[in-house]
């Protein structure tokens, strides 16, 4: 019993449950909708003890970070919208399957208007895409298809992207080669195009910014490399799409942005930044005609329909339609539009990061290597690793939790008191609009650390 009020009084202060209420209302809508079926009871297994599981499960999820806290300020996870969670679980009574019409019509339906209103957002009207169960099946298939237009060609990247990109090569058979990046964290013009110039790339992935450091790579001069050489441009932007949105861009990081609807193909993460529960990404291509690539035969799941089946343009078959309902319900309640409430969130996440690197420049105790591009700020103590991890480790104590991250020496300008080539440092997303109102809370922390 102390536990379940613990539970209680745990919800009272962080997580939000009125939208229980919603989805209860919500609920008896749905079943209105199969009104005409004969009376029947659900064989529930287990029935009896689904109180004392339950219980059990929670008290075992005490055992994580606060992720949902504004005092969380480590790795990207960001609190699902409350309207996603209670859309996601509202499907979830009818469980549909996305991978054909016969499993999921009216979600896959949903699926259709969510994944058009992000192409729109990066200016397409024709495309095709669909959602993926994240970032790593989604830029799978971007680079899938680069291999089936340059086959045998090689993939790039630069070597503060993610490193999915060169163990998707591999499972493609795909080369694949790291272009180095400058003193910011972005891909090399110069040294890109020494690489290309050998004529064996098929496709570059400029990542629109990185999950490190938040970096964006020079997506025009890439794309003036493009019309010099013919290769294809995947943009991974899995973290940082949704920031095409935000009015409060650097010019450098709004330059890239203003081209990402001249690429081939674009990878997003809804359930980043997006505001969607794990795992719900999305892959986008300009031109409609890859679907060709993935045309093949099923013998039991395309025949409730003529229309196009969302599995005829997927390498993935089975997927959740609750994670489509989710999505098209949150964007429902917030459109994808700049200079409205989602592209809000964006900028206060934005200004708590650049505040933060402001905040962490101006004590002589810290060292930031560059100024934000997005939400992350990275920086380490002028005294070197060893800082890092106890400040990384006595700051988990106070219940603030950042993150650790090893970046080249180089990047800091001789400013660190250390011979190591690679330095631990400490990196914090700010993804929460939260983040901008609790900088003196996570300062104080600093401070009593030190």
């Amino acid at each position: 019993m102390n536990c379940i009020v613990r539970l209680r009084q745990s919800l009272d202060v962080a997580l939000e449950t009125r939208s229980l209420r919603l989805l209860t209302d919500a609920l008896a809508g749905l079943a209105e909708a199969f009104t005409g079926l004969p009376d029947f009871k659900a064989a529930v297994p287990g029935e009896t003890r689904m109180a004392e599981v339950l219980t059990e499960a929670a008290e075992r999820l005490g055992d994580n970070f606060p992720y949902f806290h504004p005092l969380y300020a480590g790795q990207m996870l960001k609190p699902p919208h409350p309207v996603a969670r209670a859309a996601y679980a509202l499907a979830m009574w009818v469980n549909p399957n996305n991978h054909a019409l016969d499993g999921g019509r009216a979600s896959s339906a949903m699926e259709k208007d969510a994944v058009a209103e992000i192409a729109a957002m990066f200016g397409w009207e024709n495309h095709l895409g669909h959602l993926t169960s994240g970032g790593t099946m989604a830029n799978l298939e971007a680079l899938w298809v680069a291999g089936q237009l340059h086959p045998g060609k090689k993939i790039l990247a630069s070597e503060q992207s993610h490193y999915t990109h060169e163990r998707i090569s591999g499972v493609l058979k795909l080369p694949f080669e790291k272009a180095p990046v400058d003193g910011v964290g972005r891909m090399n013009v110069q040294a890109l195009e020494a690489l290309i110039a050998r004529g064996d790339v098929g496709c570059v992935v400029a990542t629109l910014g990185t999950t490190g450091v938040g970096a964006i790579d020079p997506l025009p001069e890439i794309l003036a490399l493009r019309a010099k050489y013919g290769f294809r441009v995947h943009v991974d932007s899995a973290y940082g799409g949704y920031f095409t949105l935000a009015g409060n861009l650097a010019p450098q990081g709004r330059a890239a942005f203003d081209r990402i609807g001249e690429v081939d193909s674009i990878v997003i993460d809804p359930h980043k930044h997006g505001l969607q529960p794990y795992g719900c990404g999305c892959v986008l291509f300009r031109d409609p005609a890859a679907g060709a690539l993935y045309r093949h035969d099923s013998p039991y799941t395309y025949f409730s329909s003529k229309e196009l089946h969302l599995g005829e343009i997927s390498l993935e078959c089975s997927r959740a339609g609750a994670s489509a309902v989710a999505l098209w319900a949150t964007q429902r309640l917030l459109p994808l539009v700049r200079g409205g409430e989602f592209a809000a969130g964006l900028e206060a996440s934005r200004r708590a990061a650049l505040e933060m690197a402001r905040r962490l420049e101006a004590d002589p105790r810290f060292v930031v290597p560059f100024p934000p591009e997005l939400d992350i700020v990275v920086w380490a103590p002028r005294a070197g690793s060893e800082m890092s991890q106890r400040i990384f480790d006595q700051a988990a104590l106070l219940n603030l939790h950042l993150a650790l991250i090893q970046l080249p020496v180089s990047f800091f300008g001789g400013r660190l008191e250390t011979e190591e080539e690679f330095v631990l440092c400490l990196r914090s997303v700010l993804m929460k609009p939260e983040h901008e109102h609790w900088l003196d809370a996570i300062f104080e922390r600093l401070d009593r650390i030190l």
